[in-house]
């Protein structure tokens, strides 16, 4: 039992030791939590940074071919938005197609005569030499603009009852001085045509006319002629509302320093423009147009025209193609967005071929091909984009996309079926493009009414291009009080003036 004390003390060492040890185990047990604490934050981050970065090349990426942007959006480096493909035909003027060029005419304006005076080989005089043939030339120019001033003169008379009347003025005789249908003819044209701003406009025609034109006259002369066309522009309304086919669309504008927008209606032969503050169903049924449309509208797939059940609807397949390629941009596993877009520019290009061949609808087989391969690609689409776990639907633009041309598939493929209705929305959009035009020249309508004033003109003017009209000729019309009215849809258009 001499030991016992010995075993004691080492058995309390052994104690302190273990206590020790176990304390320094649960320093370690904390550390190494706080450690896979700070593991899982890093992994979140990295998994919420990978994200962003994949999100800022896809925005980088972004271009007209896979969004809906203009080209000229995209800056001097842009790609082309349709690659050019293999056997396409090559840029410039193509074999066979008609050229343009300046040609001699029958009848000249004035003929000058010149006459050599001298021989060139020994000198003698050529006065009564006989001529022997001649060479044409003829040179186009303008001849030299200045204004006209026509007065007129109402007289009084007096009858022998002793009443006294005065003549009328012609309607473009408003003021002691003005001026009249042509020049007012010009700056609407300037103004609402070729989008020039209001002092450049007024310098223009200074330097052509030779006199100053104020800037008040230019804001005003649009003003005027938009509520004498104000006919013509419900006329073109009526006619687009009862037309088979239609395209529809808005873009945005800046009036008063406030967000508007400015919706669109056309056909190939009508174009009629609206403006509202409000770009979904309440801003386009003010133009009403679109309430009583019963035709085939097409579209891109903004969610307000679908609630005008009485059309039927055709959403634009350039749109289509667009969002296709980019869900394709996403990865290998999106690659039915691909062949999704290849299918669609391929039935394009069948009803294409079967219109330049005169026939009305597409091949037995072609449809048959077109039907198995959309369903084979929608079914791609469903199993790359599953819903998540405990989900009935999938999120996300890729599953988006692909529920979208599930379900609106004869909203898509009418034009495969019905050779009258379009492919894309483009007709529309071609009318749009100016309206962006104004917006950057301008920076947009300083009050609502002068906004609404270009809309008209700009309806004006744009049916009677569509329709072969000269346009200072229609505007003509409008200043001296008889604006032109568009063709009856079932009227052959007359050849331009």
């Amino acid at each position: 039992m001499d030991n016992e004390p010995d075993l004691v003390a080492e058995n309390d060492q052994l104690r302190d030791a273990n206590a020790g040890l176990r304390q320094v185990i649960r320093r370690q047990a904390a550390e190494l939590d706080a450690l896979r604490a700070d593991n899982a934050e890093l992994k979140a981050q990295v998994e919420a940074l990978t994200g962003q970065v994949a999100e800022l090349q896809r925005r980088l990426g972004r271009n007209s071919s896979n969004l809906s942007m203009p080209p000229s959006a995209e800056g001097p480096a842009k790609k082309p938005a349709v690659p050019r493909q293999r056997g396409a035909r090559k840029p410039g003027k193509q074999p066979g197609a008609p050229g343009a060029h300046l040609a001699q005419t029958d009848d000249p304006n004035e003929v000058v005569v010149h006459a050599p005076r001298a021989c060139q080989g020994c000198g003698g005089d050529l006065g009564d030499a006989p001529t022997v043939g001649q060479i044409r030339r003829q040179v186009f120019d303008l001849p030299a603009i200045r204004l006209r001033v026509v007065e007129h003169q109402a007289q009084r008379r007096v009858c022998g009852c002793g009443q006294v009347t005065t003549a009328a003025f012609p309607p473009g005789a408003t003021a002691p001085a003005c001026y009249g249908p042509g020049v007012r003819a010009a700056i609407a044209y300037l103004q609402t045509w070729q989008h020039l701003p209001v002092d450049r406009a007024a310098g223009l025609l200074g330097d052509l006319v030779g006199a100053p034109i104020a800037t008040g006259t230019i804001a005003n002369v649009v003003g005027e002629a938009a509520e004498v066309v104000t006919p013509a522009v419900a006329e073109i309304a009526d006619q687009i509302a009862a037309a088979p086919v239609a395209h529809f669309d808005e873009t945005s504008a800046r009036v008063a320093g406030r967000g508007h927008w400015v919706h669109v209606a056309a056909t190939d032969t009508l174009a009629h423009f609206h403006v509202h503050a409000i770009r979904g169903k309440d801003g386009m049924d003010p133009a009403g147009i679109l309430p009583r449309f019963c035709g085939v509208a097409a579209h891109d797939c903004f969610a307000p025209y679908d609630r005008y059940n009485q059309m039927t609807h055709q959403l634009c397949g350039a749109h289509l193609l667009r969002d296709l390629t980019a869900v394709a941009e996403m990865g290998e596993e999106q690659d039915w967005a691909q062949f999704m877009g290849d299918l669609l520019r391929q039935v394009w290009s069948w009803v294409k071929a079967a219109k330049a061949e005169d026939r009305d609808r597409l091949a037995g087989w072609q449809l048959a091909s077109l039907n198995a391969r959309y369903d084979g690609h929608i079914a791609q689409g469903l199993q790359a984009n599953p819903p998540p776990p405990g989900k009935q639907r999938a999120t996300g633009k890729p599953a988006a996309l692909v529920q979208r041309l599930r379900t609106r598939r004869a909203d898509i493929l009418r034009f495969a079926v019905d050779f009258a209705v379009p492919f894309d929305n483009n007709a529309a959009e071609r009318d749009l493009r100016m309206i962006k035009l104004q917006t950057k020249i301008s920076g947009g309508w300083r009050t609502l009414t002068g906004a609404q004033a270009f809309c008209k003109m700009r309806s004006y003017i744009a049916t009677a291009r569509k329709q072969r009209q000269p346009i200072l000729g229609v505007l003509r019309q409008a200043f001296n009080g008889q604006p032109w009215m568009p063709a009856p849809a079932s009227q052959p258009l007359a050849a331009a003036a």
